[in-house]
């Protein structure tokens, strides 16, 4: 295992990046993935739900007031409400 870097502040870290240079040394690998764990863990499962079209209509709204799609909204308030029951 190789000597971990002294720490940079992140202006530092993006100004390496943006210059292209090598930032590996800069980055905790202690708690990484594989790319294959990365896809095992994240896979996408598709599902349909049905929804009245007063709710649909809802949705819209709130999507377009902040600025996202529907399926986003969707996606952020179901995780949201999933990440606060498993807290």
């Amino acid at each position: 295992m190789r000597k971990k870097a002294e720490k940079i502040t992140d202006e530092e870290f993006d100004n390496l990046f943006d210059k292209k240079e090598d930032i590996t040394e800069y980055l905790d690998t202690d708690n990484s993935m594989s790319l294959d764990e990365f896809e095992s863990e994240y896979k996408i499962k598709r599902v349909n739900v049905d929804f009245p079209l007063y709710i649909v209509d809802m949705l819209d709204k709130e999507a377009k007031k902040i600025g996202v799609t529907r399926q986003s909204l969707i996606k952020m308030w179901i995780s949201e409400k999933v990440f606060e029951k498993n807290r």
